[in-house]
């Protein structure tokens, strides 16, 4: 019960700091997109380049905006049509449901186990040293003569080649 509660505050916990995190990541946010940028620090060593003069825009005349044009008023909306009352339906009475009685729970034996046998102990035993291993020294490999094979033939006269061969006749 206590590792359940220790677990639920945990989550709980964690849920808190991600939520909080995720507020301030957006405050940050906010804060560098609406933060003007500071001038750059001047290089030693490279000249600054001048800027461009930036032209001005003529102001445009635009035409007035057009008025917007009034509703006519309507006269009076009718009025709305009276709904007509649907006549009250009798529904017969559902009838009764009997009582039905229900024959008492037979009961059911106890069982009775018997006793679970002791489990015989374990003796200890006490178990012999390991042999040493006495270390063997190999002889040295044989060096492998190097053999060369005799040029393999590039086709056998009385085996015929299958792609050289005739289609079969049919």
């Amino acid at each position: 019960m206590a590792s359940a509660l220790a677990h639920l505050a945990a989550t709980a916990l964690a849920m808190a700091l991600v939520l909080a995190g995720s507020s301030t990541c957006h405050a940050a946010r906010h804060l560098a997109d609406t933060t003007p940028a500071a001038a750059p620090a001047a290089v030693p060593g490279i000249p600054a380049v001048p800027k461009p003069p930036v032209p001005t825009v003529p102001a445009v005349a635009l035409p007035p905006m057009p008025a917007v044009p009034t509703v006519p008023a309507v006269g009076a909306v009718p009025p709305m049509p009276a709904v007509p009352t649907i006549p009250a339906v009798t529904v017969p009475a559902i009838p009764a449901v009997p009582a039905a009685t229900l024959p008492p729970m037979p009961a059911v034996p106890k069982a009775v186990l018997p006793p679970m046998p002791a489990v015989p102990a374990v003796p200890k035993v006490a178990l012999p040293p390991m042999p040493t291993v006495p270390k063997v020294t190999l002889p040295p490999m044989p060096a492998v003569p190097k053999v060369t094979l005799p040029p393999m033939p590039s086709s056998i006269p009385s085996v015929p080649m299958p792609f050289l061969a005739p289609p079969p006749s049919a």
